[in-house]
């Protein structure tokens, strides 16, 4: 409700705005708030809030097969999986399961077409390299902080928990010069007052980001009215709907999904990398170096893309079906603060086509 659906919620937490840029404009769209713990979703089984990679993905698998029983209309149909940030996991490893549960079963209810991640976590190494060369090159952190870094830390240990006294000196001042900056984009600014929501709703604008929007949806789910509308939390779940849970406890992650993406274009699965360029999270300097790691080869390359008569970005596509896209002026949430370019991104991606390389598009 801040990024791509079809409402957009006020700051009085419970007047709607149509979202002219929705996804659902161009595609049947369904969101999987997943694992279980986070948003609605929950288990009777309090032990499966302690989870991993291989148990959300498998569980994926199993609500798409129900959905699919329950709708059965939409079986066969083509079928695309979107996700951004740590989705870098959960939709290549569902992907993979389907491309097995299909070859294993000769069931194509799940006709598999495409995924598109977004700013995505897809491999540790190059995701955190990339990370501390963004800020280095936006001039928020010395080049001399993050060449220490890169001089003293082992990228390819565990990084957060393997590593020398002076990797950790040197990401000290690394964090003490980026820790003021919103990570997700660092151009905004800070939500610094949120009291609640306004008794009437101030002025709105889909094209203009909100810093406080992530309050007002959190506000507006946990109406009781908004809930039974809805026909969510009808079994009560004891703790309000919040952005991040706190009941999951996410212990196992795999340190890299290039083979799974590797694979999945090897089976004619298109493959589309996309990335807000203000991302100081999942910065577009993760995804590239990641995809360099794959060593594709390069079909178009690197160059402008158009929307509207302006720059959308910039992209590079590699044979085999894999593209690389960045978002101009988006942050870790791309379709929040550039509505119309992820629109326009997401409409060439299940319509197969390049993104437009001319401003007469």
């Amino acid at each position: 409700m801040t990024e791509l659906g079809p409402f957009r919620v006020a700051s009085d937490a419970k007047t709607l705005y149509r979202n002219k840029y929705a996804w659902n404009r161009a595609a049947n769209v369904v969101f999987l708030e997943s694992p279980a713990g986070v948003g609605f979703s929950y288990s009777n089984t309090s032990t499966d809030y302690t989870t991993g990679d291989v148990n959300t993905s498998l569980d994926n698998l199993v609500f798409l097969q129900n959905w699919l029983q329950r709708f059965p209309e939409y079986k066969g149909r083509d079928f695309y999986i979107a996700g951004e940030s740590y989705a870098g996991h959960y939709v290549p490893q569902l992907a993979r399961n389907i491309l097995l549960n299909n070859l294993r079963t000769h069931d194509t209810s799940i006709n598999l077409k495409g995924i598109m991640i977004g700013n995505a976590v897809i491999h540790d190494e190059t995701d955190n390299i990339g990370m501390y060369d963004y800020y280095a090159n936006h001039g928020m952190a010395s080049p001399e902080s993050v060449a220490a870094v890169h001089k003293h830390c082992n990228f390819s240990s565990d990084f957060n928990n393997d590593q020398t006294d002076r990797c950790i000196a040197a990401d000290r001042d690394f964090s003490i010069a980026t820790a003021p900056i919103f990570p997700y984009n660092i151009y905004a600014e800070d939500c610094l007052l949120y009291n609640g929501p306004t008794a009437a709703p101030l002025p709105f604008s889909i094209t203009e980001f909100d810093e406080c929007s992530a309050y007002y949806v959190e506000d507006y789910l946990n109406r009781e009215e908004v809930q039974k509308a809805m026909h969510a939390n009808t079994t009560n779940i004891p703790r309000p709907w919040t952005a991040c849970s706190d009941v999951v406890q996410y212990r196992e992650a795999s340190t890299s999904v290039l083979g799974d993406i590797h694979n999945l274009l090897a089976n004619n699965v298109t493959v589309w990398i996309f990335s807000g360029d203000m991302d100081g999270r999942v910065p577009f300097t993760s995804s590239q170096y990641s995809i360099k790691v794959m060593k594709p080869t390069i079909e178009t390359k690197f160059h402008p893309w158009y929307i509207a008569g302006q720059v959308g970005g910039y992209t590079e596509t590699y044979k085999g079906g894999l593209t690389f896209a960045t978002v101009r002026g988006a942050g870790h949430e791309v379709p929040s603060y550039q509505p119309l370019r992820a629109l326009s991104l997401f409409m060439h991606f299940i319509g197969g086509t390049p993104l437009p390389n001319s401003k007469r598009f």
